[in-house]
């Protein structure tokens, strides 16, 4: 690797003016004790701080986009393989279908799933594994200060305190999902630093490509560490490249920036079309009312508002005083004219930072400002993808992009810090004053803002105080009202909605939910008007002509949601009531295509196919509606699904007359809710199963071999048997001793004792003679006291005996049953 890292060049140029200011910038030289000791000190109360100022947020909620990232999405509550996890975007929806967000954050979502494996949904976890991930970076940000920026330790340790109690930071810290940005940071920084390293080699340039990798896969700007490492890189080498470009040869020192240079490149190349290659194709799209500025027809509108918007997100660094989840929908009108005075921020902004290129460039010979470089790389180059000047975004202002520039913001004001502290030595009083308030007055911000997050009520009413002009932010709120039985004041906030944004089709389409059956028309044809692809618009005015009984038109929008999504499952559901019959089977097929692990979808082909007659393919439909509904073994939940699949995979079965997989069924099932048994219950379980199956065939023997005709007669106990009474207490005999030697056989705690029905008096008004024939009689455990000692029985006729008796040994004891198939 080329040592010009670490090379001070000595000018003889240099001025003795000069020399005097680069010795009082450079930093003390420190015993390696008294180093890792400060050192040591830094990040102890780095860390502490960071955590003390986000403390609070640890009671929040999930809140925001925090609902449909973890509490509904299926990568992180593992109803999906990690393989799908890999395949699917940031939201759980697959990159193959074109209405996915595009957003491929696998990192992130893996660590929500492990976070859900250790925790579940507890919220106060969550939080806390935030604000971990956000001290490990303030430590990294203090190490990224001392060896990259190569600042003092003193003021290392002031751009790190400063990160850490930054209120620009509580979306990323305080919303789990803003996790991303600091699980990419870690990664940032971490690749920064393994790629500076003083005594680096050919390994660490890969390992830092690694780590840029992840944090890519962590959020997608990411990858801007190997821009960044490459331009810091270039910088520190720029001596001995100039040198080379004016003597026109090639030093040997710079063969390793080359080398480096072709790593990097090759690695981003790389890097770049894999993530190309994941969009399937396809590029996200946006609407209006997500970035309004990349819609505008003006291509001078549109730069001026991308250049405006630029400068307000570094305004909000320098002052995070108006802070908002949510920016978009009128939050900041687009800039028409040249005369807007916001030009004038803009312009200030451009100007500041023109100067401070400026000063880079000059300073790339001597590098005596290598902190204001730094610093000035760390603020633009991670901003420059979300900044719509070189590809649009879905957003216009989001203060979670703003958690790694802001590493860059931090250091120029540390370093500004520095250079007064030693060229006017007066002001230091001042100075450390202003600080303490700088500080204090963040952890003051970051601690009241992190209560706004506490739950989506306070979160929405503290960003319409702050924003009062965002639409949206009234349609969340009128959500929220619904969904808490406050429908008044939600129509209020939907219409404060449209009045703000007389275009917006979700305002519309809710209203309609909310009204009569008249304004409730009117209102979902105004969405549609406005967005032709509003499916909800659709599908809520299909259930109201279906409601109105206006089939053809229900039938119509129907089948426009379907083109429109053809994932809708719901449109499905309700195509089935109002298509034909030869339809519906095609309709119930793509239904159990598009969710092939829903119980209830399989419920309604075996519904269907019991109805048309075919209880046999009905039957494999209800089986696979059970086994899917026992597969989730979590027995604190409801018990609907198992027991609507259950009943009516038994009722078939019972139709096709096999009883015993009906008993079987009903074993399964009682197993199942009771949890796994023990190895000796289970033994047990199936010793009793085995018996009580042989016991029912012997009997179905007997029956066919004495009574081969169907006979409507009742016989007298003493009948039972060809032979006499005598014959048959000999075979009972045989059955119990055949039973106590399997017992003693199988070591065994259990006894079944049978017990034949005797004594039976037969009506002789019923009965006009007794034959010498024996008919089968049912084989019973005795299970209560009840049943003990009676001694005379009134007969019964073979159907009533064959129906009643028999369903109720099914239904005998089933809570001393073996699982004897794993669903």
């Amino acid at each position: 690797m080329c040592k010009c890292r670490n090379v001070t060049l000595k000018s003889p140029r240099t001025s003795p003016k000069m020399k005097r200011r680069l010795a009082i910038v450079k930093e003390e030289k420190r015993s390696p004790k008294s180093i890792c000791n400060s050192d040591l000190a830094i990040y102890t109360m780095v860390i502490s701080t960071a955590v003390l100022s986000y403390v609070n947020s640890l009671n929040g909620d999930f809140v925001h986009d925090d609902i449909p990232a973890i509490v509904t999405n299926g990568d992180v509550l593992g109803r999906s393989s990690i393989r799908e996890l890999f395949l699917n975007d940031f939201w759980g929806t697959a990159m193959v279908d074109p209405n996915s967000h595009k957003s491929y954050r696998p990192l992130t979502t893996l660590s929500f799933r492990i976070n859900y494996a250790l925790t579940g949904l507890k919220p106060w976890w969550w939080h806390a594994c935030n604000v971990l991930l956000h001290a490990a970076c303030c430590a990294l940000v203090a190490r990224a200060c001392v060896t990259i920026a190569r600042l003092q330790r003193p003021f290392a340790a002031l751009a790190a305190l400063l990160f850490a109690v930054h209120p620009i930071h509580t979306e990323a810290v305080a919303g789990v999902v803003g996790r991303a940005d600091v699980l990419a940071c870690i990664f940032f920084l971490s690749s920064l630093l393994v790629y500076h390293r003083p005594t680096s080699n050919k390994k660490c340039v890969w390992l830092s490509i690694i780590l840029g990798a992840l944090s890519m896969l962590a959020k997608e700007t990411g990858v801007t560490i190997l821009f960044l490492n490459l331009a810091i890189d270039f910088y520190r080498c720029w001596p001995f490249v100039k040198r080379s470009l004016c003597t026109l040869k090639f030093e040997k020192k710079c063969s390793g920036l080359s080398i480096r240079t072709t790593k990097v490149l090759v690695s981003l190349a790389l890097l770049v079309s894999l993530r190309l290659a994941l969009l399937q194709g396809t590029w996200p799209t946006f609407s209006p009312q997500d970035n309004p500025a990349s819609f505008h027809p003006s291509f001078f509108v549109r730069l001026m508002t991308f250049c405006y918007l630029a400068a307000f997100n570094w305004w909000l660094l320098l002052c995070p005083w108006s802070l908002s989840h949510d920016w978009q929908m009128g939050s900041v009108p687009l800039i028409a004219s040249g005369w807007d005075p916001r030009n004038l921020l803009t312009c200030a902004a451009f100007g500041a930072l023109l100067v401070l290129c400026y000063r880079c460039v000059t300073d790339l010979d001597v590098q005596r400002h290598t902190p204001a470089v730094i610093g000035l790389l760390l603020l633009v180059v991670p901003f420059v993808p979300a900044s719509n000047l070189l590809v649009t975004v879905g957003f216009v202002i989001a203060e979670r992009i703003l958690y790694i520039p802001s590493v860059g913001s931090v250091i120029i004001t540390a370093y500004g810090v520095q250079l007064m502290w030693y060229s006017k030595p007066g002001t230091k009083l001042c100075l450390i004053v202003g600080l303490a308030v700088l500080a204090a007055s963040g952890v003051a911000r970051t601690y009241r803002r992190n209560a706004d997050w506490k739950d989506r009520s306070t979160l929405l009413r503290a960003d319409l105080v702050t924003l009062p002009q965002n639409a949206k932010l009234h349609y969340n709120f009128g959500n929220f009202l619904r969904e808490t039985e406050q429908q008044d004041n939600a129509i209020k906030h939907y219409k404060e909605a449209l009045r703000l944004w007389p275009t917006y089709a979700s305002a519309h389409n809710n209203i309609g939910t909310l009204s009569n059956a008249e304004n409730a028309e009117q209102h979902f044809l105004s969405a549609i008007s406005h967005n032709r692809y509003h499916v909800n618009a659709h599908y809520n005015l299909a259930k109201l002509y279906k409601k109105s009984g206006r089939i053809n038109q229900a039938v119509r929008m129907l089948e426009r949601c379907v083109v429109l999504q053809p994932r809708f499952v719901q449109a499905y559901i309700e195509l089935l009531s109002l298509k034909p019959e030869p339809e519906k089977a095609r309709i119930l097929a793509r239904v159990v295509e598009l969710e092939p692990n829903n119980w209830e979808h399989y419920i309604l082909y075996g519904n269907w196919y019991r109805n048309k007659g075919l209880p046999g393919a009905a039957a494999k439909y209800f089986v696979e509606a059970t086994r899917l509904s026992f597969r989730n073994r979590n027995v604190e939940k409801a018990m609907r699904g198992d027991l609507i699949s259950l009943r009516s995979t038994a009722l078939v079965y019972r139709s096709l007359g096999q009883k015993s997989r009906v008993l079987q069924l009903l074993t399964r099932w009682h197993t199942w809710r009771r949890g796994w048994p023990s190895t000796a219950a289970a033994h047990m379980y199936l010793q009793e199963w085995r018996l009580r199956m042989e016991l029912e065939g012997r009997v179905q023997i007997y029956s066919k071999a004495v009574n081969p005709t169907k006979s409507k007669t009742c016989f007298d106990h003493s009948q039972l048997a060809v032979g006499s009474a005598t014959d048959s207490e000999e075979n009972n005999s045989k059955y119990e001793d055949r039973i106590k030697e399997e017992q003693v056989r199988d070591n065994t705690e259990v006894a079944f004792v049978t017990k034949l029905t005797v004594d039976r008096t037969c009506d002789r008004k019923t009965c006009e003679g007794k034959r010498d024939l024996s008919v089968s009689t049912q084989i019973k455990t005795t299970h209560n006291k009840s049943e003990i000692g009676h001694k005379e029985k009134k007969c019964t006729h073979r159907k009533e005996k064959n129906g009643k008796n028999m369903m109720r040994d099914i239904a005998a004891p089933l809570s001393e049953h073996i699982l004897m198939k794993t669903f």
